[in-house]
């Protein structure tokens, strides 16, 4: 780890989310609908968390989160705390797939309506403030926030709609890194000293489909934009000590869908030795994230976090299997720089993935387990 530091490597990690219970999804329905009031909401939020922090206390967890809570989904900063979107045609570039990578796509978000940046962003809402302080009063153990990289909002750019408001996407992902780096000083400042940016653009590059398109549609290129974004998400920490600083690469996860194919080895040279964080959390759950060989483009000292066990489904992976693949990946990357956890979020969508609060419970159940006899 790096003199940034404060904290040790934590074995068993976490990525953000748990599923909701069914009480708070009512909650929040009746919110939108304005059949209960804001207050009575936290409330039901205050409980959701306090379950969240149960749970992951009780099971062994190094690191906790609030769940993701208090949000509708993985992106809700964007969605509640900043003004300046429009819905507009065009979507985001998604394709969402279930299953193997031979079955058909569920859903092309080209064809829909999507936020894209229409006016100067302002801020409306202190996440921060809302989210972090109830999770550090209430945590007995480390606790960790999650927000989106500043990169994922290139996809929340349009190529004309957009000028009006910046003149260049680069201009609106900076102004973007901003609002992120203020979001990390405010939680930092409430002592939380573990934060993690959500990374999903990086996921997306490694896919052969994505790359030809992002190729087809961007002046400068696909290469040249990874280098641009691994360089904006380094800096927001930029001025910031005391904390772990740790990046998601997430290969698309809603509702038990994914996104993105390909191995690592596609961006490994161009972000891995870039990305100036002391934590990858890398998601291996599939053979469609290739082998573990791109782990030796890391940055020197820096943990990578093997996401092993997914998320999308309530099936349990085998101990022994999960213990060997974290030694297949110590052929890369020695065993003290590597650390276990759930491939993604429980729920980065508010409805969650597709199994039940048991089935989410035994998959952190065998990350503690395993992390302690991996490294005990």
């Amino acid at each position: 780890m790096t003199e940034n530091t404060r904290a040790g490597v934590a074995r068993a990690d976490i990525v953000g989310s748990l599923l909701r219970p069914a009480d708070l999804l009512e909650a929040r329905r009746a919110a939108r609908e304005g059949r209960i009031a804001d207050a009575d909401l936290g409330r039901i939020e205050d409980r959701a968390v306090l379950e969240a922090i149960a749970l992951q206390e009780t099971l062994g967890l190094d690191v906790v989160s609030d769940g993701e809570m208090r949000r509708a989904g993985w992106s809700t900063p964007l969605r509640s705390a900043l003004t300046g979107f429009t819905a507009l045609p065009g979507g985001s570039g998604y394709r969402w797939r279930t299953g193997d990578p031979s079955q058909n796509q569920v859903r092309d978000d080209r064809d829909r309506a999507w936020p894209f940046v229409t006016a100067r962003v302002q801020v409306q809402r202190d996440v921060a403030q809302a989210e972090y302080p109830f999770l550090k009063a209430h945590a007995r153990r480390r606790t960790k926030y999650c927000l989106p990289a500043p990169s994922y909002y290139r996809t929340h750019w349009h190529d004309t709609r957009s000028r009006d408001a910046y003149p260049s996407v680069e201009a609106f992902l900076t102004a973007m890194r901003d609002y992120t780096r203020q979001v990390v000083r405010d939680v930092a400042a409430m002592g939380c000293d573990y934060v993690q940016l959500d990374a999903p653009n990086y996921g997306r590059a490694c896919d052969p489909e994505f790359r030809a398109l992002m190729e087809a549609q961007e002046r400068r290129g696909a290469v040249a934009d990874l280098r641009f974004d691994v360089g904006l998400d380094s800096s927001v920490f930029d001025g910031i000590t005391g904390i772990t600083r740790a990046v998601h690469i997430c290969r698309g996860n809603a509702a038990g869908a994914w996104n993105a194919r390909g191995g690592y080895g596609a961006i490994a040279a161009d972000t891995f030795p870039g990305l100036d964080v002391d934590v990858l959390l890398l998601e291996y759950d599939t053979p469609r994230a290739g082998d573990f060989s791109p782990l030796r483009q890391v940055r020197p000292q820096q943990t990578v976090v093997l996401g092993l066990l997914t998320t999308k489904h309530g099936r349990l992976e085998d101990a022994a299997g999960v213990e060997a693949r974290i030694r297949e990946a110590a052929a890369y990357l020695p065993l003290e720089r590597l650390a276990v956890s759930p491939q993604c979020g429980f729920a980065s969508v508010e409805s969650g993935n597709p199994l039940t609060p048991d089935e989410q419970e035994a998959k952190l159940r065998l990350v503690a387990q395993v992390a302690r006899r991996v490294w005990k």
